[in-house]
């Protein structure tokens, strides 16, 4: 891969790949869910967002690669956290197919048979796959042509969020909002917990990650990838919070009789602007609901490339989808796999809210295993790390813990799916290990995460992600988050950040034993 991206390119990277789909729909889901209270929400996403950013960053600077997300788990972890956590990451290209949903739930304003219900007609079905090879095919040429593109994309994502605030709150202040129709938390506090998954909240905020998929094609990763990382956090945020306000200021009073979980629209900011007289912004919004989820869809079409070349290199998938175009610098066969897994996602899901749900504890996943790779590399004799984040002792445990809180009160209902699919990688793993399904020792071993071991060793070292997996399945069904309320709140969540730091220091302890057994087999010192 070729070395094309400076500060602005990735920066303009990270903050399209937060701004898509979510600002159109997350606001009126997170009231819907939570009120006014909404707002703590984002706040809180916004200090996950920063913890876990930096755990990535101190990974991107010190060990910038292609699809870093998936390859730095196998290092750290072995290969049976390599492949949950690799087939977790190829589950999440879903999250393209919600940028997708987005576009045709706004779409659907001008062609009503595109949806049956929440669910994509034949002709929808259609219109979305074409939209998916169009993205595909934009993706096919170099690195620096996609960049420049979708700077020119991010100048109009930014315009329009900022425009449809000033044009709302311009239009009329419903003053006595935050406390109103129930209060500034009319179902309660533990209802922004839920906000942060249901309501789309984390999936809207994630993102930020995408310049780190792109470090082993950045110039000068230890210096462009910290600033270009916070900078995208900081102004998505801060949009995201500034839509919320407008959007809780601004819903005429006629359409609160039921309180906030009885404000319904297909189109929120579109409707919203047509009730509100405003036809010149409505325009304008159904213009922008193709541009923003289609630019996100842009990036993450490419982000998914990178991820589904990493495994191939990990050797979840078959090595040939690792092939990279030899002009180009891109990886076509995995953009080609990614297509398929796009239109797959799309057909049992089909409704925006319902993708992002489980896809955001998918992403979640991903950062918890980022937290154990990078104490880890430091805890590890021998393992390098740029030492660019102060206080990782204490940030990366952190940053594991608040993951799985996340996780766990995104709820039952989406828990009972999510979790059990990354569970499903094991079957993968298992079939890894059959001889010569991967082309041999060699192979194997050039996946990059040391000698083939016994499977007794491997899955020794990788047991904690599988026990922490099982346990957050059990205490969601048991807790207070759509589950059946036996284990009580705050018990429950007391419960998951205990689990949560118990299996921390477990997993860095085997990750730390797993690199120490791999230099002594590189012989370069005794294992310990």
């Amino acid at each position: 891969m070729r070395r094309d991206l400076g500060f602005w390119g990735l920066t303009g990277i990270g903050f399209s790949n937060i701004v898509g789909s979510g600002w159109l729909f997350a606001a009126l889901y997170a009231a819907q869910t939570a009120g006014p209270a909404a707002l703590l929400s984002w706040v809180g996403a916004g200090l996950l967002c920063g913890l876990v950013a930096l755990v990535l960053i101190e990974l991107g600077a010190s060990r910038p690669e292609g699809g870093g997300t998936v390859r730095w788990p196998l290092f750290a972890s072995g290969r049976l956290v390599g492949t949950l956590i690799g087939w977790s990451t190829l589950l999440s290209v879903g999250g393209t197919a919600a940028e997708i949903s987005a576009i045709m739930q706004y779409t659907a304003h001008y062609l009503p048979g595109l949806y049956n219900g929440h669910t994509l007609t034949l002709g929808g079905l259609g219109l979305a796959a074409g939209l998916s090879v169009l993205l595909t095919a934009l993706n096919w040429y170099a690195v620096r042509m996609f960049a420049r593109m979708n700077n020119l994309i991010s100048v109009f994502k930014i315009a329009v969020p900022v425009v449809t605030v000033i044009a709302l709150l311009a239009s009329g202040w419903n003053s006595g909002r935050l406390t109103d129709h129930g209060g500034f938390a009319p179902y309660g506090y533990v209802a922004c917990l839920t906000a942060l998954a249901g309501g789309g909240i984390v999936y809207s905020v994630n993102g930020f990650q995408a310049p780190l998929d792109f470090s082993g094609e950045t110039r000068n990763p230890r210096r462009t990838i910290p600033w270009a990382v916070l900078t995208g956090i900081g102004l998505a945020v801060a949009m995201y919070l500034a839509l919320q306000l407008a959007f809780l200021f601004t819903v005429p009073e006629s359409l609160l009789g039921h309180g906030w979980q009885g404000v319904s629209f297909d189109s929120p900011f579109g409707q919203l602007a047509l009730i509100l007289n405003l036809h010149w912004l409505s325009s304008l919004l159904y213009a922008d609901a193709v541009i923003s989820p289609g630019g996100s869809a842009y990036v993450g079409v490419a982000i998914d490339a990178r991820h589904t070349y990493a495994l191939a290199k990990n050797g979840t998938i078959p090595r040939y989808f690792m092939k990279v175009n030899e002009r180009f610098g891109v990886p076509r066969r995995a953009l080609a796999v990614n297509l398929l897994v796009i239109v797959v996602f799309l057909l049992p899901f089909g409704g925006w809210q319902d993708i992002v749900s489980v896809m955001g504890d998918m992403y979640l996943l991903i950062y918890a295993a980022s937290a154990v790779a990078v104490a880890v590399f430091r805890a590890a004799p021998g393992e390098e790390t740029a030492g660019w984040v102060p206080g990782l002792r204490w940030i990366a445990p952190v940053s594991f813990v608040v993951a799985s809180e996340f996780v766990y009160w995104s709820g039952w209902h989406d828990l009972r799916l999510a979790l059990p699919l990354v569970l499903a990688g094991l079957l993968i793993f298992l079939v890894m290990r059959r001889p010569g399904a991967r082309g041999g020792t060699a192979a194997v071993e050039s996946d990059g995460a040391g000698p083939l071991r016994p499977l007794s060793a491997e899955l020794r070292t990788g047991a904690w992600l599988v026990v922490y997996l099982l346990a957050l399945t059990a205490l969601s069904g048991l807790g207070t988050f759509e589950g059946s309320g036996r284990l009580p709140a705050p018990y429950d969540s007391i419960t998951v950040g205990v689990l949560a730091l118990g299996v921390f220091f477990w997993a860095v302890r085997s990750g730390v034993r797993h690199l120490a057994v791999n230099r002594s087999a590189a012989g370069e010192g005794p294992a310990s």
